[in-house]
Protein backbone atom coordinates (compact mmCIF):
# COMPACT_ATOMS: atom_id res chain seq x y z
CA UNK A 1 0.00 0.00 0.00
CA UNK A 2 1.00 3.45 -0.76
CA UNK A 3 1.89 5.60 2.47
CA UNK A 4 3.00 8.65 0.57
CA UNK A 5 1.03 11.65 2.38
CA UNK A 6 1.15 13.59 -1.17
CA UNK A 7 1.38 13.86 -4.78
CA UNK A 8 2.33 15.90 -7.75
CA UNK A 9 0.95 16.50 -10.61
CA UNK A 10 2.82 14.22 -12.50
CA UNK A 11 3.50 11.54 -9.90
CA UNK A 12 -0.62 10.81 -10.14
CA UNK A 13 -0.41 11.39 -14.39
CA UNK A 14 2.56 8.83 -14.34
CA UNK A 15 0.99 6.63 -11.68
CA UNK A 16 -2.56 6.26 -13.59
CA UNK A 17 -1.22 6.91 -16.49
CA UNK A 18 -3.03 10.10 -17.41
CA UNK A 19 -2.17 13.73 -18.95
CA UNK A 20 -1.65 16.08 -16.25
CA UNK A 21 -4.30 18.19 -18.02
CA UNK A 22 -6.54 15.47 -17.63
CA UNK A 23 -6.40 15.62 -14.21
CA UNK A 24 -6.70 18.96 -14.26
CA UNK A 25 -10.45 18.78 -15.69
CA UNK A 26 -11.49 16.83 -12.42
CA UNK A 27 -9.38 19.36 -10.71
CA UNK A 28 -12.33 21.67 -12.74
CA UNK A 29 -14.91 18.84 -12.77
CA UNK A 30 -14.73 20.01 -8.35
CA UNK A 31 -13.30 15.85 -8.39
CA UNK A 32 -10.61 16.53 -6.81
CA UNK A 33 -9.80 19.43 -4.46
CA UNK A 34 -5.50 19.55 -4.40
CA UNK A 35 -3.61 22.11 -2.15
CA UNK A 36 -0.89 24.83 -3.49
CA UNK A 37 1.97 25.53 -2.64
CA UNK A 38 2.22 29.13 -5.28
CA UNK A 39 1.60 27.51 -8.58
CA UNK A 40 2.39 24.09 -7.73
CA UNK A 41 -0.67 21.50 -7.02
CA UNK A 42 -0.42 19.20 -4.02
CA UNK A 43 -2.27 15.91 -4.40
CA UNK A 44 -3.51 14.35 -1.11
CA UNK A 45 -3.73 10.46 -0.46
CA UNK A 46 -7.86 11.33 -0.61
CA UNK A 47 -7.05 12.57 -3.93
CA UNK A 48 -4.71 9.84 -5.19
CA UNK A 49 -8.01 7.34 -3.78
CA UNK A 50 -10.74 9.65 -5.63
CA UNK A 51 -8.74 9.77 -8.98
CA UNK A 52 -8.65 6.20 -8.58
CA UNK A 53 -12.39 5.68 -8.24
CA UNK A 54 -13.58 8.34 -11.00
CA UNK A 55 -11.50 6.20 -13.50
CA UNK A 56 -12.56 3.08 -11.90
CA UNK A 57 -16.35 4.28 -12.75
CA UNK A 58 -14.91 5.41 -15.78
CA UNK A 59 -14.67 2.20 -17.40
CA UNK A 60 -17.92 1.17 -15.87
CA UNK A 61 -18.99 3.58 -17.61
CA UNK A 62 -20.70 6.17 -14.91
CA UNK A 63 -20.32 9.92 -16.02
CA UNK A 64 -18.59 12.21 -13.87
CA UNK A 65 -22.09 13.36 -12.31
CA UNK A 66 -22.91 10.38 -11.16
CA UNK A 67 -19.40 9.76 -9.94
CA UNK A 68 -19.26 13.61 -8.14
CA UNK A 69 -22.76 12.35 -6.58
CA UNK A 70 -21.40 9.43 -5.30
CA UNK A 71 -18.36 11.35 -3.66
CA UNK A 72 -20.95 14.41 -2.17
CA UNK A 73 -22.86 11.53 -0.56
CA UNK A 74 -19.20 9.85 1.05
CA UNK A 75 -18.04 13.75 1.92
CA UNK A 76 -21.38 14.28 4.17
CA UNK A 77 -20.08 11.57 6.58
CA UNK A 78 -16.71 10.63 8.06
CA UNK A 79 -16.70 6.95 6.26
CA UNK A 80 -19.56 7.21 3.74
CA UNK A 81 -23.23 5.76 4.11
CA UNK A 82 -25.66 3.48 3.79
CA UNK A 83 -27.29 6.59 1.21
CA UNK A 84 -24.34 5.91 -0.96
CA UNK A 85 -24.01 1.98 -0.79
CA UNK A 86 -28.00 2.16 -1.99
CA UNK A 87 -27.28 5.09 -4.51
CA UNK A 88 -24.31 2.41 -5.97
CA UNK A 89 -26.21 -0.20 -6.42
CA UNK A 90 -29.05 1.77 -8.20
CA UNK A 91 -26.05 3.26 -10.22
CA UNK A 92 -25.05 -0.54 -10.77
CA UNK A 93 -28.21 -1.95 -12.04
CA UNK A 94 -28.79 0.61 -14.01
CA UNK A 95 -25.56 0.00 -16.33
CA UNK A 96 -26.05 -3.41 -15.95
CA UNK A 97 -29.77 -3.07 -17.76
CA UNK A 98 -28.03 -0.38 -20.10
CA UNK A 99 -25.41 -3.33 -20.83
CA UNK A 100 -27.88 -6.23 -21.47
CA UNK A 101 -29.94 -3.70 -23.69
CA UNK A 102 -26.75 -3.29 -25.79
CA UNK A 103 -26.24 -6.98 -25.85
CA UNK A 104 -30.14 -7.38 -27.47
CA UNK A 105 -29.36 -4.74 -29.86
CA UNK A 106 -25.91 -6.40 -31.04
CA UNK A 107 -27.42 -9.90 -31.52
CA UNK A 108 -30.28 -7.75 -33.21
CA UNK A 109 -28.01 -6.14 -35.93
CA UNK A 110 -25.95 -9.48 -36.21
CA UNK A 111 -28.97 -11.11 -37.47
CA UNK A 112 -29.90 -8.64 -39.89
CA UNK A 113 -26.38 -8.59 -41.28
CA UNK A 114 -26.79 -11.91 -41.79
CA UNK A 115 -29.95 -11.71 -43.21
CA UNK A 116 -28.83 -9.09 -46.10
CA UNK A 117 -25.58 -10.69 -46.50
CA UNK A 118 -27.70 -14.11 -47.36
CA UNK A 119 -30.14 -12.21 -49.66
CA UNK A 120 -27.03 -10.50 -51.26
CA UNK A 121 -25.20 -14.36 -51.14
CA UNK A 122 -28.53 -15.36 -53.30
CA UNK A 123 -28.83 -12.45 -55.96
CA UNK A 124 -25.22 -12.56 -56.95
CA UNK A 125 -25.97 -16.79 -57.40
CA UNK A 126 -29.05 -15.85 -59.72
CA UNK A 127 -27.40 -13.07 -61.52
CA UNK A 128 -24.39 -15.77 -61.96
CA UNK A 129 -26.68 -18.60 -62.94
CA UNK A 130 -28.71 -16.24 -65.48
CA UNK A 131 -25.02 -15.26 -67.43
CA UNK A 132 -23.77 -19.03 -67.51
CA UNK A 133 -27.75 -19.60 -69.06
CA UNK A 134 -27.33 -16.70 -71.33
CA UNK A 135 -24.01 -17.71 -72.36
CA UNK A 136 -25.02 -21.14 -73.09
CA UNK A 137 -27.77 -20.32 -75.24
Amino acid sequence: MNTKKTYSISELAKEFDLTTRSIRFYEDQKLLFPSRRGQTRIYSSQDRVRLKLILRGKRLGFSLAETRELFELWDETNSGSEKQLYLLLEKINERRAELEQQLKDIAMLQEELSTAEARCLETLNEIKQKQTTDKAS
